[in-house]
């Protein structure tokens, strides 16, 4: 739990950073302006950040420096030292006012709200997409608080307007979309607790409006997650009920998605399931090439063979089968969208893995400091993660120079 706060207060302090503008090299060198001194680097912004270390004796030009009362910064202070009276400020915790006691779904008793149409709906799933669009981009740091303020008042139309039932249909139809997103960025953000809460409040409503690939989603990406955080076997059993809930007649592109989790799902579980893995990776390409016709959901935007060859890389990375995983990952790489920092951060860290495990520590010393610098600018656990498993994965290869050039230059990031 320790551990968890302080990286929660990292992120949050992140997030005050991002919203002036400033880098990390930036507000050291403002910190050093303010208090005279030359003993703020960016690597101890980095060190604050990740959770580390707390900023205590900062605290007055941190405040200054991040237009930011200093009262709000010792009050994150105490929630990271587990002041169990204390909150960190801001959205961490949204969610649980969000889930008061009993069914927040259940609409109330008394509406008090004005009627509602079709536009209300139109307009919340534009405000959805937006959301995955710029989850595209940003890292979970950066969305969480927007991501929680628009779920909320989601909910908040929902159980107070008034409406017919076709709308009040659309509207739980969006409340899941917006879970899912929403339990995504939590996720992305080291919030693994508040994203399952959020995945489960989409379930909900994806089964009352009746939108079985909407379930299976929203199950799926739990499983994601379940499967990433010591719940191999869950995630497995999960997974597999998502691909069934969805059933035979989804589109081809959420069946792919759902196959493709499956595969993932049984890769954490090692080797004796590789077989299972492999098989689950092949039938996402035959869902998405049986149907290239049909018409998906605007949530499954995204699934396309190049993002399937990604996961099959990453599958055959964890499997320990490079000279099948490197062709995949540099012919992807080439193509790939420089604007999403956060997806290049962790592809590129498999493959820094993989060319590890195929002999090539040079190269893999090359890729493991394009993976730091993609990094540093994201409030991404998941990024982070891939950072310590690459250098991790690098300590067998000390010896070779550019190796130890990287661990002497950012082996320190194995220990926050």
């Amino acid at each position: 739990m320790g551990d968890d706060r302080r990286q929660q207060f990292g992120q949050y302090l992140a997030g005050l950073r991002r919203a002036t503008g400033k880098s990390q090299r930036q507000l050291a060198a403002v910190l050093c302006s303010l208090s005279g001194t030359q003993s703020v680097t960016r690597t101890e912004v980095s060190r604050w950040e990740r959770g580390g270390r707390i900023p205590d004796v900062w605290l007055p030009y941190l405040a200054a420096a991040l237009a930011t009362p200093e009262t709000q910064l010792r009050q994150a202070v105490a929630y990271a030292r587990g002041d169990s009276l204390a909150q960190l400020p801001g959205a961490t915790a949204m969610l649980a006012h969000l889930l008061p006691p009993g069914d927040p779904l259940e609409p109330l008793r008394a509406r008090t709200g004005q009627r509602v149409g079709a536009d209300a709906v139109t307009g919340l799933a534009g405000r959805v997409h937006a959301l995955r669009l710029a989850d595209d981009v940003l890292s979970g740091g950066d969305l969480i608080a927007p991501a929680f303020r628009e779920l909320t008042k989601a909910i908040t139309l929902y159980r107070g307007a008034s409406y017919s039932s076709d709308t009040g249909r659309g509207l739980l139809v969006q409340i899941g979309e917006l879970a899912q997103i929403t339990g995504w960025v939590a996720s992305d953000a080291g919030r693994v607790d508040d994203a399952e809460r959020a995945y489960r409040l989409g379930i909900s409503a994806a089964k009352q409006a009746g939108d079985g690939p909407l379930v299976a989603h929203l199950a799926g990406s739990l499983a994601y997650q379940w499967s990433n955080t010591g719940r191999e076997r869950d995630g497995v059993d999960l997974a597999t009920a998502a691909l069934a809930e969805a059933g035979v007649d989804a589109p081809g592109q959420t069946r792919a998605l759902f196959h493709d989790r499956v595969a993932w799902a049984h890769t954490r579980l090692g080797r004796p399931h590789a077989q299972q893995a492999v098989r689950a990776l092949g039938e996402a390409h035959d869902a998405l090439d049986d149907g290239a016709d049909d018409e998906a959901p605007l949530w499954a935007y995204w699934v396309s063979r190049e993002e399937l060859e990604v996961m099959d890389a990453r599958v055959f990375t964890e499997l320990h089968r490079p000279l099948r995983a490197v062709p995949l990952l540099t012919d992807v790489l080439t193509r790939y969208d420089a604007t999403r920092a956060r997806e290049l951060a962790l592809y590129r860290s498999w493959l820094a893995v993989a060319l590890a495990d195929a002999n090539e520590p040079e190269q893999a010393a090359a890729e493991a400091l394009r993976v730091v610098e993609l990094s540093r600018e994201l409030s991404s656990t998941r990024t982070a993660a891939r950072v310590r498993a690459v250098l991790e994965r690098l300590t067998e290869y000390d010896d070779v120079p550019e190796v130890r050039d990287v661990l002497a230059g950012h082996g320190h990031l194995l220990l926050v």
